[in-house]
């Protein structure tokens, strides 16, 4: 029955990959050579961000892509933290897709994933995990570089 789902699964990705216009193929290209991500999250990420000039910065991207927390600060202080629904819920999926199909593929960032579980615990670390992808899609997206594993793993 899994052999079934799989051959199913495999003609709809065909299908979308031959349909999809892809109206940044160089950055297309750019997208699949990080680990994890493949051309349905490359897709996604194409058509969720549209253009990356959007944001001045890397920390817009995060924020807008809900990779990190929103912080009510003045003079400051804390005073607590913004809701967890501001921003793009389908790159936040993405993104967490990602993650785990980099630990999946990419043994360095298996050993690096466990020493972030040592010290922050496993939920935390997965999350840095997804912030560090949404960093690099973001630069590479801006710099048009493909995916350095030693630079990602020692930024």
């Amino acid at each position: 029955m899994i052999d079934a789902y799989d051959a199913q699964i495999a003609t709809v990705e065909r299908h979308l990959l031959k349909s999809a216009k892809v109206d940044e193929p160089v950055t297309f290209g750019f997208l699949r050579t990080i680990p994890g991500i493949g051309p349905i999250l490359g897709l996604i990420l194409l058509y969720e961000i549209d253009r990356i000039e959007r944001f001045p910065e890397a920390g817009n991207f995060l924020s807008y892509s809900r990779l990190v927390r929103c912080a009510h600060e003045s003079a400051g202080k804390v005073k607590g933290f913004g809701g967890k629904k501001i921003g793009n819920a389908h790159l936040k999926w993405a993104f967490s897709e990602a993650a785990c199909l980099m630990l999946r593929t990419c043994p360095a960032v298996k050993a690096w994933m466990q020493r972030q579980a040592k010290k922050r615990g496993k939920r935390k670390a997965l999350s840095v995990l997804e912030a560090k992808i949404g960093r690099t899609v973001y630069h590479l997206w801006r710099k048009q570089q493909a995916f350095d594993v030693k630079k990602f793993l020692h930024s």
